[in-house]
This record gives C-alpha cells, sequence and structure tokens, in this order.
C-alpha cells in the first residue's frame, strides 16, 4: 500500500492549498481517508475524514469553514482544499487510510509521508 500526498508548499496567510492524496495497492472505495498534520514540535493531530461512501464527513473545529476534504473514487484520491490559510496551519500534512471511520484517533492502518505546507505571515 501507498500513500502518496503532494501539493504542499508555501503560501502567503490567507492564501490557498489543494493537497492531493493518490492511493495504489489497496481497494480504495473500501477505505475511509483522514488527513493529518504535525506542526514542528507539537504532536500530530487530526485534521479531517472523509468515509468511504462520502456520507460521512468530519473536520477538527479549527479547520471547519477553510478546508474541504473530498475524493474521488474513481481515480484513487482524496484532495484537501485549503482555503483562509493561516500562519498556524504550517506542517507536515498526512494522508492515512483505514477500514474503520476514525475521529481524532490517529491508529490508522496505512500512512503516507506527508507533504509540507508553510503559510506565512
Amino acid at each position: 500500500v501507498q500513500l502518496q500526498a503532494s501539493g504542499g508548499g508555501l503560501v502567503q496567510a490567507g492564501g490557498s492549498l489543494k493537497l492531493s492524496c493518490a492511493a495504489t495497492g489497496l481497494t480504495f472505495r473500501r477505505y475511509n481517508m483522514g488527513w493529518f498534520r504535525q506542526a514542528p514540535g507539537k504532536e500530530r493531530e487530526f485534521v479531517a475524514v472523509i468515509s468511504w461512501s462520502v456520507g460521512r464527513i468530519v473536520y477538527t473545529d479549527a479547520v471547519k469553514g477553510r478546508f474541504t476534504i473530498s475524493r474521488d473514487n474513481a481515480k484513487n484520491t482524496v484532495d484537501l482544499q485549503m482555503n483562509s490559510l493561516k500562519p498556524e496551519d504550517t506542517a507536515v500534512y498526512y494522508c492515512a487510510a483505514d477500514l474503520s471511520f476514525r475521529v481524532q484517533s490517529d491508529e490508522y492502518a496505512y500512512w503516507g509521508l506527508g507533504t509540507q505546507v508553510t503559510v506565512s505571515s
């Protein structure tokens, strides 16, 4: 199983970025997909999760109204559209996959390597 995250970069506060995660080696349509982030010196934290059926989506409070998670089961991808970015969103962002719908918990079966997002003030 491989999860390859991309789309990170440097952006000014108030700007936007779209992260994408491409999954191979698993039956993607069966997996719930999550995004997590880890800032320097901090623990990894939950950002958002989308269910395999797209019927359930949960965001952490810090990103509600600014981030949108979506998936394309035909392309085996999950995206995270990030708008109105803030310096505190700076982190390495990871995508993860699990057969269970997990909110907050980082007990996902599979993880990608992450992509760096840096928001300048």
